[in-house]
C-alpha cells in the first residue's frame, strides 16, 4: 500500500513523507528512506515499493520541506534548483526529521518496533548516518554519502552496525574522505562493512542517471538485503 503522510517534527514545522507498505497483513520491520538531493521523486519512491515487496514497512520523507513546496522534485541535471534547499539543511534539523519519521513508525500497529532501520543515497546516506547516531536504530546504511567526512566525529555515537557503498570511480567523493568516515567509525570500535565498487560511480544505485551501473546496484541491492535481514533478525 502507498500514501503520503504529514509528520510533525519537533521543530514546529511539517513534513511530507511517503508511506509504502507490504499488501499482507502482519507485522514488519521498518525503514527510513532518504532521499537524495532531488526529491523524493519516482526512483525514491521506486527504491520505497521495493522494500515494501520485500517486507518491510518504509517512510521516505522530504528533507527540504523547510523551504521547498511539498511534493518538490528537481531535474537530475540542474543543481541550481537544489542548492538553496540544500544549503538551508542543519544537523539538528536533518535528526529532527528523522526522529518524525522513527516516532512515526513505532506508532504503527504493524511495525516492529525494535527492528527498525535508515537507508539514504547522497544527501540521505548523510542523514541516514546522522538517524544511527541520534536513534536506537537496529541498521543502517549509506550509498555514497556526501558529507559524510563532515561529520566523521559522530561516529562515536553510531547505535548500531552501519554499512557503507561508495563509488571507485566518485571523483566527489575522494578516498580520502572515505578514509575519513571509517577511520572513524572504526576508532570509535563500532561494526561496520565498507564496500568501495571499484568499477562504479557516484549514484550508481539510480537507475534514472547516467551514471548508473546496473551490476554495482544489483550487487549493492543483494547486500543491503542481507544486511538488514541479519541485522533485524539478531533483534
Amino acid at each position: 500500500m502507498q500514501k503520503h503522510v504529514l509528520l510533525n517534527v519537533s521543530d514546529g514545522t511539517t513534513m511530507q513523507a511517503y508511506v509504502s507498505t507490504p499488501d499482507s497483513n502482519g507485522s514488519f520491520p521498518g525503514i527510513i528512506l532518504f532521499q537524495e538531493a532531488f526529491g523524493v521523486n519516482g526512483h525514491i519512491r521506486g527504491v520505497a515499493d521495493r522494500f515494501a515487496k520485500e517486507g518491510y514497512a518504509v517512510i521516505a520523507p522530504e528533507l527540504f520541506h523547510h523551504t521547498a513546496p511539498v511534493g518538490f522534485e528537481a531535474p537530475y541535471n540542474d543543481f541550481s534548483v537544489v542548492a538553496p534547499h540544500f544549503q538551508a539543511l542543519t544537523y539538528d534539523g536533518l535528526a529532527a526529521d528523522a526522529k518524525a519519521c522513527y516516532d512515526w513508525l513505532v506508532q504503527q500497529a504493524n511495525v516492529q518496533h525494535d527492528k527498525i532501520g535508515a537507508i539514504g543515497f547522497c544527501l540521505g546516506g548523510r542523514v541516514a548516518f546522522i538517524s544511527n547516531a541520534t536513534l536506537p536504530l537496529a541498521a543502517a546504511v549509506s550509498f555514497y554519502g556526501g558529507g559524510l567526512d563532515a561529520i566523521a566525529d559522530k561516529a562515536k555515537d553510531l547505535h548500531s552496525p552501519h554499512l557503507f557503498f561508495w563509488g571507485g570511480l566518485d571523483t566527489h567523493i575522494t578516498p580520502d574522505k572515505v578514509d575519513t568516515v571509517i577511520k572513524a567509525v572504526h576508532t570509535a570500535g563500532k561494526e561496520y562493512i565498507n564496500v568501495i565498487i571499484s568499477y562504479a560511480n557516484h549514484a550508481f544505485f539510480c537507475d534514472a542517471r547516467p551514471s548508473y551501473n546496473a551490476q554495482a546496484a544489483k550487487e549493492a541491492w543483494a547486500l543491503t538485503l542481507a544486511f538488514f535481514k541479519n541485522k533485524f533478525e539478531n533483534k
